[in-house]
């Protein structure tokens, strides 16, 4: 697994040398050869939300009333639940890429042009759009014809604003005759003719997200080029207006700060020109305890163009200066802000009143000419608060930490964004060219990963975090003594600054107080070897309406997309859970099942997630079921950690992480009741199918097992520990005959607890055998099997739902219907189906993998399908109801591709003779290791109510 391997296989680092000569400039103008369109006045489909059975009901009743309790629980604390079902959400089918990089923060942008689904503080997504952040044109020609429009179909809620607002603007676009590309991380919006029926418009919309790249990545900023066509005979005198409105972030229920949308003492700004780049800022007056946050618009004045600002404008509300009425009316009749006599500073915004901010660029297109404008927006946000703790976002690394980069970052995004379009097209180009590929599936293939900017990511700069005074309980301190220790924290110039002494010394205090705290967390840069670089660490969420960070039963599949695009996050979240697994916090939590209390977290055990209010600190923050007992996590993380190996090479990530690797299958041997070498699931959904009771050997669980046993013993070569690799290699064998019982002449069962459902197909029972093909393993059934298995799951699953336009559906019987054991079991699950997709591919099935992954194409991003495109749920319905909009899972997608891309090269079978006295030793080792790992036996007692309730639902069945 050398440098030349990767090399080959193409997942090697960009090359910092290539030179952005040799990769050449993109046409800003011209969409991509393929990309995801709709017309901008496309209504969209109205998106309908999953209902229960009846059986379900009552299977359920029990858990949502202690949700609804735990809910209550938690507000009083001042803290969100894992997920609240009950909440309103408002919901659109008119999404389309959103803005920035990975972990500063999400703007999103709606296919009709509005600023919509904002995230910029933790855990925090309010949809609805700000209407005074638009883009608008405003053409006049020598022949008299004047035209003017806001870039955007007027929406119905502007009626509400008063004669002085935004609703006196012209609102004339109707959207029949422009179109809007989406090709992730780009976006093209063509006006044909509108609102000049002789001047075509291009906005090329742009964000940096750019594989392999570690740095630019992470800006949160995003750039408008204006691509003027004009094929009239006369000369069109054209000025682009960009507006922003400071109450897009206390719109967002307080997830700033915000008293209400109004809560007044915001101001903004002119910036100092520089480059030619024009910019002003808008300052939002955060409240205690949250972090500050400035925006930027900014343009380029260049030959031809000219740059007016307007710092200030009222959108509402009794604060002083110009309306936006009058704002709107300044440049419809000057085509500049030239004439406003306007502060460079601006009044803090009366209590009631909201302020906006608008920056116009002039340009005069010839006849037959084309000519460009540049925008950019930027916003600078550099501290997330979680858990009492401060954490610095990766772009201060390169902007500071002083809240006040967004000028900065908008100028540098102008200069620089031509080569970060290169550097995109260069990546996406080949996969776009490809003939073998459906059209369809390039597109959602970078789509799909709009999810990296929208799941509520966070990209830290790696520090520890700086903790608050408030989190030192009662432990005595004193300052007196104290070195400075934090001149390199704060970039200030001054030499002798007494707040830097003092918040230093602070600082230092704090922490040597926390040491000890955060040596017992899940801290993945501890892990870190000599001479490798702390890229930061990553978070992102399950689902925007599931809050849990780095959910790891799901990031199994969508940890495909960090591998191969930035494969050095990947690594640093495994290497926090690798020091999570070596965590054990005995605090309690009460599970939602059956309202027992449990450890939060035992040692050995893989959590289910990095933690909601305190990640790293504080994990496996879902409590519906005791994840410790769970069959899946600790196979998954022994499979993501080796393929990671594989992908990057990187053999001392591998040292670094083989202790957890070791102890995480140690601690699974408890599940193994017989000691066949197979464990056993428990009678409860004790894997990611939540909801989906599965009992002793089954073909899920078992297979990913299997799967990790031969990983294991794989990885354990690579670190060099010869014993362990025999003895897992071994225990492999054990465990695969034992498997192979599943195997019922066609496919495998579900389990092997003989119940009405043991029989049922299903679409997932193969997830062993996908890892093991996608790390170069050998295959764990053997390949007519894993063939024959496909193909019914095609058959069943895909083709008798819809003629398999949804999907695979979770389960199906062998009678031909869908298998309604529970909730799940009756779902698609996008991520799942492309999972399955790429296993057809691993087993030379192209056709099937690309019909059975474009059922969720045609559900989920075809113009007739459901309406979930850039917020492609976890599941739907053969009722076509979905559950959980903007998840995590759908980036399974590009395990196809990596699947495509890997040659299909299998570890061989290269066994020496094994010294029986040396794998005796170590299966003594081992079991000693597993003995202490053990957790203590569960009461066996159940409540008249459980008995009750289980009664009656075997009764349903």
């Amino acid at each position: 697994m050398g440098d030349k391997e990767i090399l080959e296989n193409g997942f090697a680092e960009r090359d910092e040398q290539h030179s952005e000569s040799s990769i050449g400039k993109v046409d800003p103008g011209k969409p991509a050869s393929l990309t995801w369109q709709r017309k901008l006045n496309s209504k969209g489909n109205d998106i309908v939300q999953f209902n229960l059975t009846l059986k379900e009901v009552i299977h359920l009743a029990p858990i949502g009333l202690r949700l609804w309790r735990h809910q209550r629980e938690e507000a009083a604390k001042g803290r969100e639940a894992m997920i609240d079902p009950f909440a309103k959400r408002s919901r659109s089918s008119s999404h389309g890429v959103p803005l920035g990089g990975i972990g500063g923060g999400s703007i999103g942008r709606s296919i009709r042009g509005e600023f919509q689904r904002w995230q910029l503080l933790p855990r925090t997504c309010e949809e609805d759009p700000i209407l005074a952040d638009q883009f608008s044109v405003f053409v006049s020609r020598s022949n008299g014809e004047k035209y003017s429009t806001v870039l955007c179909p007027r929406n119905p809620e502007v009626k509400g604003n008063n004669a002085s607002g935004i609703g006196s603007w012209d609102w004339n676009l109707k959207g029949d005759k422009s179109t809007y590309h989406a090709l992730f991380p780009r976006a093209w919006s063509v006006y044909e003719g509108e609102p000049d029926p002789a001047l075509k418009i291009v906005c090329r919309q742009i964000s940096p997200i750019i594989p392999h790249n570690y740095k630019e990545s992470s800006f949160p900023v995003s750039v408008f080029t204006f691509t003027l066509y004009n094929s009239g005979s006369t000369a069109a005198d054209t000025t682009l207006l960009f507006t922003w409105a400071i109450v897009s972030v206390c719109h967002i229920q307080n997830s700033v700060g915000g008293l209400s949308e109004f809560s007044g003492q915001h101001f903004n700004s002119r910036a100092e020109v520089k480059d030619g780049v024009h910019s002003v800022l808008l300052h939002h007056k955060s409240a205690t305890g949250k972090s500050p946050l400035t925006f930027a618009i900014a343009a380029e004045q260049t030959d031809g163009v000219h740059v007016s600002e307007c710092p200030c404008f009222v959108i509402s509300g009794d604060s002083k200066g110009i309306s936006a009425k009058d704002m709107w009316n300044e440049i419809k009749q000057h085509g500049s802000f030239d004439g406003l006599n306007s502060a460079e500073t601006s009044l803090p915004s009366e209590q009631g009143s909201s302020i906006g901010a608008a920056i116009a660029a002039s340009v005069t297109v010839p006849s037959d000419g084309v000519r460009t404008v540049t925008f950019s927006l930027a916003w600078d946000c550099p501290e997330i608060i979680m858990g009492g703790k401060t954490y610095y976002r990766r772009y201060t690394k390169f902007y500071g930490t002083r809240g006040n980069a967004a000028a900065n970052i908008a100028h540098d995004a102008i200069l620089e964004h031509h080569n970060w379009e290169s550097q995109v097209e260069a990546w996406q180009r080949p996969i776009l060219e490809d003939k073998r590929l459906p059209e369809w599936y390039p597109v959602t293939l970078f789509n799909e990963l709009y999810y990296l900017n929208s799941g509520g990511t966070i990209w830290t700069d790696g520090s520890p975090p700086v903790h608050s005074l408030a989190s030192i309980g009662g432990r005595k301190f004193s300052l007196d003594k104290s070195s400075l220790g934090l001149k390199n924290i704060i970039d200030s110039p001054q030499q002798n600054d007494t707040a830097v002494d003092i918040l230093g010394r602070m600082t230092t205090i704090l922490e040597q107080i926390h040491t000890p705290m955060a040596s017992n967390s899940a801290f993945g840069p501890n892990l870190l070897q000599e001479g490798e670089e702390n890229i930061g660490q990553f978070l992102y969420l399950e689902g925007v309406e599931y809050h849990m960070w780095n959910t790891y039963d799901v990031h199994f599949y969508s940890s495909f997309s960090l591998v191969m695009l930035f494969p050095k996050l990947e690594l640093s979240i495994q290497r926090d859970f690798a020091a999570a697994v070596m965590m054990h916090d005995p605090s309690k939590m009460s599970l939602l099942c059956d309202g027992k209390s449990v450890q939060r977290k035992v040692l050995g055990a893989v959590p289910h997630d990095i933690g909601i209010h305190d990640p790293w600190f504080e994990v496996n923050a879902y409590n519906l079921y005791n994840t410790d007992r769970w069959k899946d996590l600790n196979p998954k993380f022994v499979l993501q950690v080796y393929r990671d190996v594989v992908a990057t090479g990187d053999k001392k990530f591998a040292e670094a992480v083989w202790p957890s690797v070791y102890v995480a299958m140690a601690y699974m041997e408890q599940f193994d009741r017989d000691g066949d070498g197979m464990i056993e699931n428990e009678g409860f959904p004790d894997q990611t199918y939540d909801t989906w009771s599965v009992s002793g050997v089954s073909a899920y669980s078992g297979g990913l097992w299997l799967a990790a046993l031969q990983a294991a013993s794989a990885m354990a070569g690579e670190v060099g520990d010869k014993g362990s690799e025999d003895y897992f290699w071994c225990k492999f064998q054990k465990a695969k005959a034992v498997y192979e019982k599943l195997w019922n002449g066609s496919y495998f069962n579900y389990d092997n607890s003989g119940q009405s459902a043991s029989s049922s197909i299903q679409a997932d029972q193969l997830a062993g055998q996908w890892y093991t093909r996608a790390c170069g393993l050998l295959p764990i059934v053997d390949e007519d099997k894993a063939q024959s298995a496909l193909e019914k799951v095609y058959t069943y699953n895909v083709l008798k739902v819809k003629d398999g336009k949804l999907g695979a559906v979770n389960g199906m019987l062998p009678d031909g219907k869908v298998d309604m054991t529970s909730m799940q079991s009756r779902e698609i699950w996008s991520g799942v189906t492309y999972a399955v997709a790429a296993t057809m591919i691993h087993e030379e099935m192209l056709d099937m993998a690309f019909n059975t992954a474009g059922g969720i194409y045609a559900a989920a991003w075809s113009e007739e399908g459901l309406g979930y495109s850039f917020q492609t749920p976890e599941a739907w319905n053969t009722n076509e109801e979905f559950r959980s909009l903007v998840y995590m899972r759908p980036l399974a997608i590009w395990a196809m591709q990596w699947a495509l891309s890997r040659p299909k090269v299998l570890k061989q079978e290269m066994r020496s003779e094994v010294d029986q006295v040396s794998l005796l030793r170590h299966e003594a080792g081992f079991a000693r290791v597993a003995q202490l790992l053990k957790l203590p036996k569960e009461e066996a007692s159940r409540s008249i109510l459980q008995v009750v309730y289980d009664y009656t639902c075997k009764r349903m069945k």
